[in-house]
């Protein structure tokens, strides 16, 4: 381990901050607040060979090693930390599985461009149910022929939405388990590929971060990274390397914070001296100088044992993970001696503050990370066996049991099939409420996700709701990306919970933060025309059409020339929905995850013994699954 850089590393630094000031600093504030990705300047970082900085110069790349790779994510990240993990993504994560598991094909015909920086590069393994835990990929690549065809998504890309090479990894053998996982590079642009969400986010706002969306495309057989099975391997050792690079991101954000820090409280004059002086300032600035100094030690440590073919995953997780929690750490402090200046957008160590909390998330939380140091010190512990029911679960449904009735016919067919089934549950449709009361005040809601369209289309949207004596709401991306509604109308996890009776999801596809917010409706409707849409799983009634078809004729079926009434009082209605016929009297069902709670087994890994009927449960218990309360359990049917 060399604890101090060579010249030549020097020299690269400083070629690298003199760019990130002249070019990057004027315009990181700009970009920050339009979330918009710096295309121009990752061309020239291509142009100046920093792309492709740890690959050899026959690979396309510029021969610096990682040490130097990581230079140039710090010094990037010490400016603007959105641009230090669009290096780092594409060189970790993008490009450096194809250069290690690549054919020598695979590696002239996409390694190349992307070492030279001439191509993005991308890596798409996060999933709704596989985050921390990888083993829970959902995506599927299945062999007809010459071509794997893929089908599934990813969420939180990081150059999501602006790469050219991706490499995904998806099942092709689900029997297998983490031995089922493969990969794949896939490019943009193929047919099926899209992207239906790009985020907006607290911090490194001037990435892209996108949600990937597969449907019956088309991966040829030579695209099949390493051999299949590999995958969760691959995974894994591309993730030890990522975190090298965001543990440079991270030390970059440190440093940058700590200098703006040091620079004000020279400037700030209180009391007749620079704040500096004063021995509380100038503690905090010790303790932010030599915590920095740890890290790059531990990162440099990680990059050096990787260049050297050295084993590095505990390395790599302790530098990532010290890194991270020294620019949390180093940011706060940097922000608290700027005083209320810190607070105000503008000053660097405001944005230095919201980047800084990611790199505690991606490339492995932090909590993740000392699961792995601890397995690398202590040894692994055996896998407990999952709960059938939780391995059943996720490919289920989220909301709890539903009805799962598809209707079929020509639209007027299906349309009247969905009225009669929801007269029989008891809807009626001959009262009218305000189409934009409170959503925790009405029993319905009819809502548009961007399957809706162009705005114009929202008129179907509120006509719908008139006749079903609905109000309107919206998935998120309607709300906050094409602001068909306000803010305060868009159901999910991060915005309004409905706990109604009634909830039409109309183009709608059914994104997991989205469930969260419906999991309680009684009924749900779910009118999308993607027969593969999650929503699907998850509602009592669905119609496969277009929302543009489809409305006008609900709208025209439930349409009365008889005066609506006043809207009655809200009642709760319970689900109807078929139970397992092994349910016995005293058993109680999870309405939000469909988790028994059987008197005769309880429920030991939260403390209740056999015998215990539910009814003499404390009133603190929660479902162990999905964490709900014992008022959200209905008895089940015998």
């Amino acid at each position: 381990m060399q604890y101090q850089t060579t010249e030549a590393q020097e020299k690269l630094r400083q070629e690298v901050r003199e760019f990130a000031e002249s070019e990057i600093k004027p315009l990181a504030f700009q970009w920050d607040q339009e979330n918009e990705f710096p295309r121009e300047i990752v061309k020239a970082l291509g142009e100046r060979g920093w792309m492709g900085a740890p690959f050899s110069e026959e690979e396309g790349g510029s021969g610096l090693g990682m040490i130097g790779y990581s230079i140039i994510v710090e010094e990037l990240s010490r400016v603007d930390a959105g641009v230090g993990v669009i290096v780092s993504a594409h060189t970790s994560l993008g490009s450096w599985p194809i250069a290690h598991f690549g054919t020598p094909e695979q590696k002239e015909k996409y390694l190349r461009p992307l070492a030279q920086g001439k191509h993005i590069g991308a890596f798409g393994l996060t999933e709704e149910h596989a985050g921390s835990d990888a083993s829970g990929t959902e995506t599927t690549a299945v062999l007809e022929g010459d071509h794997y065809i893929l089908n599934g998504g990813k969420i939180f890309i990081t150059n999501g939405s602006q790469a050219d090479t991706y490499v995904i990894f998806a099942v092709t053998s689900p029997e297998k388990g983490n031995h089922g996982i493969s990969a794949f590079i896939v490019e943009a642009g193929w047919e099926g590929f899209t992207y239906p969400t790009v985020y907006n986010k607290l911090g490194i706002r001037s990435s892209a971060t996108a949600e990937l969306s597969f449907k019956n495309v088309k991966v040829p057989k030579e695209n099949l990274l390493g051999k299949e099975g590999e995958g969760f391997k691959i995974a894994m050792m591309t993730l030890d390397g990522g975190r090298v690079g965001i543990g440079s991101q991270a030390l970059g954000i440190a440093q940058g914070a700590y200098e703006a820090a040091l620079n004000y409280s020279r400037d700030r004059v209180q009391f007749g001296e620079p704040i500096a002086v004063n021995q509380g300032v100038s503690f905090k600035l010790a303790d932010m100088a030599t915590e920095i100094d740890s890290a790059r030690l531990l990162i440099y440590r990680a990059a050096e044992m990787k260049d050297s073919g050295q084993r590095y995953t505990k390395e790599a997780a302790m530098a990532k993970m010290f890194a991270s929690d020294v620019a949390v750490k180093v940011a706060d402090e940097a922000l608290q001696i700027h005083g209320g200046n810190g607070f105000i957008k503008g000053f660097d160590v405001e944005r230095f503050y919201r980047d800084a909390k990611i790199t505690q998330i991606y490339e492995g939380t932090n909590e993740i990370l000392r699961v792995v140091i601890g397995s690398q010190i202590i040894g692994k512990r055996k896998k407990r066996a999952k709960a059938v029911a939780e391995v059943q679960g996720k490919a289920g449904s989220q909301t709890g049991p539903r009805k799962n009735i598809l209707f079929e016919g020509s639209p007027e067919e299906q349309v009247d099939q969905l009225v009669a089934a929801l007269k029989a549950d008891g809807y009626a449709f001959d009262f009218a409420v305000d189409k934009d009361a409170p959503i925790s005040e009405v029993e319905r809601l009819v809502s548009a996700g961007q399957g809706i369209g162009s705005e114009e289309n929202m008129k179907l949207i509120r006509d719908l709701a008139e006749v079903m004596g609905a109000a309107v709401s919206s998935s998120r991306p309607v709300a906050e990306n094409l602001r068909y509604l306000p803010l305060d109308r868009y159901v999910g996890m991060s915005g309004q919970k409905f706990n109604g009776n009634l909830y039409v999801a109309c183009g709608i596809s059914g994104a997991g933060q989205h469930l969260k917010g419906i999991k309680q409706v009684t009924t749900i409707v779910a009118i999308n025309n993607d027969p593969d849409a999650p929503i699907f799983l998850n509602a009592d009634y669905g119609i496969v059409g277009d929302v543009n078809v489809i409305l006008p004729l609900l709208t025209k079926a439930l349409t009365t020339d008889e005066p609506r009434k006043e809207a009655p009082d809200f009642t709760k209605m319970k689900k109807s929905v078929p139970q397992d016929p092994k349910t016995r009297t005293g058993v109680y069902v999870c309405s939000g995850c469909a988790y028994e709670y059987d008197p005769s087994v309880g429920d030991p890994d939260s403390g209740i013994m056999p015998g215990l009927p539910f009814d003499q449960l404390p009133a603190g218990y929660q479902c162990p699954r999905c964490g709900d309360p014992k008022d959200g359990f209905i008895p089940a049917e015998q």
